[in-house]
């Protein structure tokens, strides 16, 4: 036993060797398909945001994959926010369902869509619709409820792990329709970018301590209720048509529409630069591709993505240009 011992450990020594990674080998690590971030790619849950600014501060935005700022009625905005790597154990303030959010997730599969109501002439439009209804409509207080601390209609919050129980439809995240790799060689760097509605504004604020764009809401230092400022490494300003629909709001308001399924241009706000580029999604159910105007693709870069879908030309503070001596 004496001489076999020392045989025995040098075998297990040996074996152990072989088994680890050579330093040319890389280990892979599994990335949100979304964002490129160190993360899983799950099942996909959108949830609508109130946000007015009575609604602010907002739980759980900062843990989306994609944020999605839409105009309403009144020329206001609501937000929705596509999870699929991380679920925060509450979310909100929760807002109704707007025939645009239909539009914007056809391409993303079998969702689990997440909104306080709809009104009656929508219903059936949702349910014709590839989405999986987890609305406050089909669920108990014990999963949307109302916060105390907030005043009504800026109340009402969810768990949306406890949807996820009720989510055996819905589908695991795919490849959208953008690519992640470098910027564009001819990006020009920004101090800030301005983006309207008529009557709500954002504001992205480069940070050169954070390395990303920070943001302002109606003038105001965007804060979510974590205390973090709301901002990213990487937003699309999506210039689209916003046309009235048949749709309205129980005051009487007309529901706008942004249409999002065929051709315009956009910009991509990404490491302090910003580049113009074009959008194109041939249906409801193809992804949305992005590209340069020379036809090569305009990649993303790594990180949580912001769209704001508006019909207003952005205002850029750029830097400027140093002269070369």
């Amino acid at each position: 036993m004496k001489r076999l011992l020392p045989l025995a450990l040098l075998s297990l020594l040996l074996t152990s060797c072989a088994s680890l990674p050579s330093a040319e080998e890389k280990i892979e690590i599994e990335r949100n398909l979304y964002t490129n971030l160190p993360g899983s790619s799950g099942k996909v849950l959108a949830v609508k945001f109130d946000d007015t600014s009575a609604a602010h501060p907002q739980a759980g935005v900062e843990a989306a994959d994609i944020v999605y700022i839409t105009q309403v009625e009144a020329g206001l905005t609501r937000l929705m926010g596509i999870y699929s790597s991380n679920y925060p154990e509450v979310l909100g303030p929760i807002r109704s369902a707007r025939i645009s959010d239909l539009s914007i997730l056809g391409e993303y599969g079998k969702v689990g869509f997440l909104y306080s109501g709809a009104q009656s002439k929508m219903r059936p439009v949702i349910s014709a619709s590839n989405l999986v209804n987890l609305s406050a409509e089909r669920n108990p207080p014990s999963i949307y409820f109302n916060d105390s601390s907030r005043r009504s209609p800026y109340s009402m919050m969810v768990r949306p792990n406890l949807l996820l129980e009720k989510a055996g439809d819905v589908e695991l995240a795919k490849e959208p329709g953008w690519q992640h790799g470098a910027r564009a060689e001819d990006a020009r760097k920004i101090i800030s970018a301005e983006i309207e509605w008529p009557n709500a504004t954002y504001e992205a604020l480069w940070s050169d301590s954070e390395k990303k764009f920070l943001l302002n809401h109606n003038g105001r230092t965007n804060i979510a209720s974590s205390g973090i400022q709301l901002g990213s490494t990487m937003m699309v300003i999506q210039i689209v048509k916003i046309s009235p629909s048949e749709y309205g709001d129980k005051f009487g308001g007309v529901t706008p529409k942004s249409e999002v399924i065929g051709s315009g241009h956009g910009y991509l706000l990404r490491n302090q630069r910003v580049v113009k580029a074009l959008w194109n999604r041939e249906s409801l159910s193809e992804p949305t591709t992005w590209s340069l105007e020379d036809g090569s693709p305009a990649y993303f870069s790594p990180g949580q993505i912001w769209f704001f879908l508006t019909e207003n030309e952005p205002k850029f503070t750029y830097l400027p240009k140093v002269a070369k001596g």
